[in-house]
């Protein structure tokens, strides 16, 4: 397998390399809309809320295991631009490993704390029962969930984004096709949601599997690769640790705001839900750079090129602006039939385009950051995406929330202005970083 990402056009390479990230990401997002929207056209407000709620904490739990495998694709992309390929499968080895042993551990525990995280989130009476048996059955298929995560992550390090986005066409068409028939004739509600996102996803992994068993990965991995070497896991951690506290903290900030949108009835938690999902998806442009930055710059790092890992970032940046900008000014005419698509409820759909509205323009202001955090993983420094994310939660996010959800108890618009407020200060932080650590970006000194 050769994916070169350090050599010919900066541009050219980051759009063929993100290109089918984000059509994988899309793929993967499109689904779990599906989800939603086919539990709405078939049921009520109370399974709506059950398949909201239940996808986010699920999601909280994809974006915690992506994250912690961020240090997996920046060491292995790392290894394989300094052409260290012992080095590569070693690291491929530890991941699986790792990987295999945090998913049943957290199939074990999640399982036996489902009332405790419905009690804590206060979900609505109306949605405990579906909720219930939504979790579970997602929690049961934890392993299947991590194992495709972890394989795409491991052939994006290798420089290969292709193969990850045919992992996902398959797991998108056997969902949709399970949803409408779960949801649909079977009456299975929330809980064929569930059945049909672990399903399809069981058969993606295998489909993964086989691939990673035919393909020539351009690297030998044998038994010997399969051993936890701390020397190994080290560098994978000191990246993907931070990277998963801090994506796990954005996560829980979404749920608190999940939480104070439950206290306000289920009318405000559908409508809170179904923006979520929407904004899910159009953050797959800016999530794209963070990986894209991520895994280009560490293989031209691994080559010594310094400069060339600086306008990858630059490019990104371009690159997510633009489309936040385009999307912030978009919204604020189709946002009403947007969430329209997910219900026929007139109180949610007004409630929803009033928090879209104000909410999308973190698209714009979280692109930024997104980029910088990227860049800060392939140098090895995720703290600095920790630092600035959990100051921004902190500060911002969340109280913001609270704040003007007390406040403005007839509206969502001012609380969907809390996320774009933290990310701004996110980026002042970015920036500050950036500059102050000038000479160590620049590869003049190691310090």
């Amino acid at each position: 397998m050769k994916n070169d990402l350090t050599q010919g056009s900066v541009l050219k390479v980051l759009v063929r390399f993100s290109l089918p990230y984000l059509l994988s990401c899309f793929l993967q997002t499109f689904y779990g809309l599906v989800d939603l929207f086919v539990t709405g056209q078939y049921n009520g407000a109370g399974h709506i809320s059950a398949v909201a709620n239940g996808s986010q904490i699920m999601h909280m739990l994809t974006v915690i295991i992506v994250g912690l495998a961020m240090g997996s694709t920046v060491a292995i992309s790392r290894a394989i631009g300094s052409k260290k390929k012992e080095e590569a499968a070693e690291t491929i080895g530890n991941t699986v490993i790792l990987f295999l042993g945090t998913s049943l551990v957290l199939t074990v525990v999640l399982i036996l704390a489902v009332d405790g995280i419905m009690e804590l989130l206060s979900i609505p009476p109306e949605a405990l029962t579906q909720t219930r048996a939504y979790l579970t059955i997602c929690f049961a298929g934890i392993p299947f969930i991590t194992a495709y995560n972890i394989i795409s992550c491991i052939f994006r390090g290798l420089g290969d984004s292709k193969s990850p986005m045919y992992f996902v066409l398959v797991a998108c068409v056997l969902n949709v096709g399970l949803d409408f028939l779960l949801i649909g004739p079977l009456h299975m509600g929330a809980s064929g949601a569930a059945w049909g996102t672990v399903l399809s996803q069981t058969a993606s992994v295998i489909f993964a599997l086989i691939t990673l068993r035919k393909r020539d990965l351009g690297i030998q991995i044998n038994k010997s690769h399969f051993h936890l070497k701390k020397t190994v896991l080290m560098p994978i951690l000191q990246v993907g640790f931070p990277v998963a506290c801090q994506d796990g903290f954005i996560q829980i900030s979404f749920l608190v705001i999940t939480l104070i949108a439950n206290q306000r009835g289920v009318v405000v938690s559908s409508s809170v839900g179904i923006v979520e999902k929407i904004i899910g998806f159009i953050f797959l442009v800016p999530s794209s750079m963070l990986s894209s930055i991520s895994a280009i710059a560490a293989q031209n790092l691994g080559a010594g090129n310094h400069l060339r890992a600086r306008k990858t970032l630059w490019y990104g940046m371009t690159v997510a602006i633009s489309f936040g900008l385009a999307i912030g000014i978009l919204c604020q005419f189709i946002s009403g039939p947007f969430v329209g698509l997910f219900t026929n409820d007139p109180e949610v759909i007004l409630m929803g385009e009033q928090y879209l509205k104000s909410y999308v323009w973190d698209c714009l202001a979280a692109g930024i950051h997104f980029c910088f955090s990227g860049y800060f993983c392939a140098y090895g420094k995720s703290i600095y995406s920790f630092i600035h994310n959990t100051v921004s939660i902190i500060c911002v996010r969340i109280p913001g929330a609270y704040l003007t959800s007390k406040m403005f108890p007839d509206t969502l618009y001012p609380m969907g202005w809390a996320p774009p407020l933290g990310s701004v200060l996110s980026v002042i932080i970015c920036v500050v970083i950036f500059l102050a650590n000038k000479k160590y970006f620049y590869g003049e000194n190691k310090a």
